[in-house]
């Protein structure tokens, strides 16, 4: 799974932690953030660094400076949702049930396509990284080097599309998307239970089959989705409307 980037300078440090508090929601929108002596001295950094990380929150879309006002959190709406931090972000707390069932709605709308694509138009390099991308699945001792094979396993197939743009979207969600499939083999008890789903996606790819290929990855998001809705406690945070 794709893990969050490297906090190198300060003013990062600020940054991701400022987000932090913002999308997990211990800062509320349209709350106004303290004034910048306060909020220097309360994170321990020079003003400076803390205008760096301001500039860059504002860049994201969760925050707005004003003159006088000084800098308010925005609603959900403004925030750059597809960037890689926001996103990390979100998945670094309880993912909520709203979030997931829209990481659910994406994978439905891309994923079954790119496996019908890649039956079509795949070469035998990209047939091999998706099947060496299984075998590392099937091989996977632990949740994390399961969900690092899965990730691999997705975004093979949309390499082996062609499609440059379905590859660079899936490399902007791979945050997201590592996230849920971490949670959903969890939620299952037994984290390798949608291997064979897996395979039957490779085999379709391998024999050039698009709609089988399409039917099964549309069934294996289905039963992924069922498969978390019903581990989900009654009692379990979702977003407001």
């Amino acid at each position: 799974m794709k893990k969050p980037p490297a906090i190198r300078t300060l003013y990062g440090h600020v940054m991701h932690e400022l987000g932090q508090r913002i999308v997990s929601g211990r800062v509320k929108p349209g709350d106004v953030l303290p004034r910048e002596e306060t909020l220097a001295e309360n994170l321990g950094v020079s003003r400076t660094a803390l205008r760096e990380a301001l500039k860059v929150l504002s860049a994201k879309g969760l925050i707005a400076s004003r003159t006088g006002v000084g800098a308010r959190v925005q609603e959900e709406r403004h925030w750059n949702q597809l960037d890689s931090d926001v996103l990390a972000w979100r998945c670094a707390s309880m993912p909520t049930d709203d979030f997931v069932e829209k990481l659910v709605e994406m994978r439905e709308l891309i994923e079954p396509a790119a496996a019908a694509s890649a039956a079509r138009h795949r070469n035998a390099a990209q047939l091999a990284e998706i099947d060496a991308a299984y075998r590392a699945m099937d091989a996977a001792q632990t949740l994390d080097a399961w969900t690092e094979a899965d990730v691999r396993f997705h975004d093979a197939v949309l390499h082996a599309t062609g499609n440059e743009l379905l590859h660079s979207l899936f490399s902007v969600v791979e945050t997201a998307l590592g996230a849920f499939f971490s949670l959903s083999a969890r939620s299952a008890g037994d984290f390798k239970y949608s291997l064979p789903y897996h395979h039957q996606v490779l085999e379709a790819i391998r024999r050039k089959q698009p709609e089988v290929a399409r039917k099964v990855m549309l069934s294996m998001i289905a039963d992924s989705r069922d498969n978390m809705r019903r581990s989900r406690p009654r009692t379990r945070r979702k977003a407001s409307a």
